[in-house]
């Protein structure tokens, strides 16, 4: 079985209206060291975005999916936190896993999020970053090294968030 095909497998088999059960079993912080793996993903409008053009910003790597209850509830709160800092040199690159776009644009319109997302429809991406629940992000600094990994999304973890955002920004 493949990654992507364990994704939706697992997505199937776990979902429960609202809520991906297990995410905040494996929803935790790590700390990481080493270059974040660059990448290029096409976003909505034929655009491409890649990492390292990013560069010289605090980024959040968001890896989302339409289905996936925790996601749903933690984009408007990555909105705000985007907003309260983007001025400051950050920025959050969303990386959605959905093998249909238009599953993610739908959410993506809802929400009203304004931070760029791109398409990981093959999963590449997800699998470079061994991405292993949903959601998951990751923290690079200004240099484009990683430094933290949070893995699911329990209420609460976007202190956690603007607390590593504050840290590495003045870095």
């Amino acid at each position: 079985m493949t990654k992507r095909n364990l994704i939706r497998w697992m997505a199937a088999a776990l979902f429960v209206p609202g809520l991906l059960i297990g995410s905040a079993t494996f929803a935790k912080t790590e700390t990481l060291n080493g270059p974040a793996p660059d990448f290029k993903l096409p976003m909505a409008g034929k655009k491409v975005l890649k990492l390292s053009d990013l560069k010289g910003d605090v980024v959040m790597i968001n890896f989302w999916a339409s289905w996936c209850g925790p996601c749903r509830e933690e984009m408007p709160l990555i909105e705000g936190i985007y907003q309260k800092y983007k001025k400051l040199g950050f920025t959050v690159y969303g990386v959605n896993v959905d093998a249909n776009p238009k599953d993610a644009q739908q959410l993506l319109k809802e929400t009203g999020v304004s931070f760029p997302v791109g398409y990981d429809t093959k999963n590449k991406v997800s699998e470079l970053y061994k991405v292993d629940s949903m959601p998951s992000t990751v923290m690079v600094d200004r240099k484009g090294n990683m430094r933290f990994l949070h893995r699911g999304y329990k209420p609460g973890y976007e202190q956690d968030y603007e607390k590593q955002i504050r840290q590495l920004i003045r870095e």
